[in-house]
């Protein structure tokens, strides 16, 4: 179980300061070395049913209450705010935790040190951290969907959403009821087939799946997801490296029985296209959707990053490759075995969940939770500055099981990074 706290912050997870002074940033820091430890952020989404296996309490996956509905995602080191009809203005953002409690969210840090937090350079392009990572955990699929590009999402003042998955074997010891993903479309689908599905929207089940082919889903491997794609995701536990925003269109009218509203479909579009089912058809890139080799395109399985067995511990590849030729987040698995101590210099910022095991990352504590409250606050995520990232963090697990972490970083960060299809080698 993890540190109790006061029962003010068991009723909401955004106890803290909106704005952080320039003085208390300042005794933060001195006192992490640069690693700053993160509250849980936990998000709902009414459309879904929760998985129930991300350590949150049962009796607490409607604790934002019903009509919000279930809560079946925590987001990692989030600047970004979650989407959500109802949402309070800081739902999806991670906070920073000192002394015990919730002190300035992890946005506001980056606001008075960019460059120090995130790194010159991604500091000077985004004025933010422009990623952020997930769990999703769903009983069932979610709805056919896909993530707007940058130029479509500019209409409605947002940004694209390009995104990635990996399948962390330590919460998938069960798939739940649909542990496969549909991805895209099947080659020969034309966009009269997708209009036609939209046409039957208010009829039940659109059909849409019936130009789609489904992929079982495997722990311990993953995809990368560009925008305007797409995808289904199935019932495993998703850890989701992905660029910092909200946007999506559901074309998926009934999923397990359930409506999906219209709503879903258009909440990111501009308000004169809402009814213009072209329009809605011609967001899909129709070559990636059909592109008979997409899994050759998409799949990811881990690749080690140095032959360090022999040393007690393993950094994996697990999210990898570009979109448009451009990195935009990657990600690895820490493996340290028990007795290990390691020093990694990385070459960027990033954010890190502990997934299994205890020990420590630099000045704070690791230690990974069996269950939740919500409100209550952890010991299995930080967010690790450029500087410190840079100048090496020490890993040691003093545990009797091997310590393993999820660590992703921003973009254009790992250059060095496999390619797609580059785990056949």
């Amino acid at each position: 179980m993890a540190k109790k706290t006061s029962s003010s912050n068991k009723t909401k997870q955004s106890a803290g300061s909106d704005k952080v002074s320039p003085a208390l940033y300042k005794q933060v820091v001195a006192g992490n070395g640069g690693i700053f430890r993160l509250a849980p952020t936990w998000v709902p989404r009414s459309f879904l049913m929760p998985g129930k296996r991300i350590k949150l309490a049962p009796q607490d996956l409607y604790a934002l209450g019903a009509k919000r509905g279930g809560i079946d995602e925590r987001w990692f080191s989030s600047t970004t705010t979650a989407a959500n009809e109802g949402a309070p203005p800081d739902e999806g953002l991670s906070y920073v935790v000192h002394d015990g409690k919730r002190v300035f969210t992890l946005r506001d840090a980056i606001a008075i040190d960019g460059p120090q937090t995130v790194g010159p350079a991604i500091w000077e392009q985004y004025q933010r951290w422009p990623v952020y990572s997930k769990f999703f955990d769903n009983l069932g699929p979610i709805p056919h969907h896909m993530h707007q590009s940058n130029a479509q999402a500019a209409l409605v003042g947002q940004q694209g959403k390009p995104e990635s998955y990996y399948f962390p074997p330590q919460l998938n010891a069960v798939g739940n009821n649909f542990p496969y993903t549909f991805f895209g479309l099947e080659p020969g689908t034309t966009p009269k087939d997708l209009r036609r599905c939209l046409e039957r929207w208010s009829e039940g089940d659109n059909g849409i799946l019936d130009h789609s082919k489904a992929y079982r889903l495997k722990p311990g491997t993953g995809w990368l997801v560009p925008p305007c794609i797409l995808h289904a995701p199935g019932s495993l536990v998703t850890y989701e490296p992905q660029w910092g925003s909200d946007v999506f269109g559901m074309y998926q009218s009934l999923v397990e029985g359930r409506p999906v509203p219209w709503d879903l479909l258009v909440k990111d579009v501009p308000k004169e296209r809402h009814h213009d089912l072209d329009y809605l058809v011609a967001q899909l890139d129709w070559e990636g959707n059909v592109d008979p080799s997409f899994k050759d395109h998409h799949y990811l399985e881990p690749i080690p990053a140095a032959d360090t067995a022999a040393n007690g511990y393993v950094d994996r590849w697990i999210v990898y490759g570009k979109m448009d030729a451009r990195e935009l987040f990657t990600a690895k698995e820490l493996t340290v075995n028990p007795g290990v101590k390691v020093t990694l210099k990385d070459t960027g910022a990033y954010g890190l969940i502990a997934v299994q095991g205890s020990g420590w990352i630099g000045k704070q504590r690791l230690q990974t939770p069996a269950m939740i409250r919500f409100g209550e606050l952890t010991e299995d995520e930080v967010f690790v500055s450029h500087d410190a990232a840079r100048g090496g963090v020490v890993f040691d697990n003093t545990g009797s099981e091997p310590l393993v972490t999820l660590r992703y970083f921003g973009p254009d960060t790992n250059p060095q990074a496999p390619k797609v299809g580059d785990h056949k080698k």
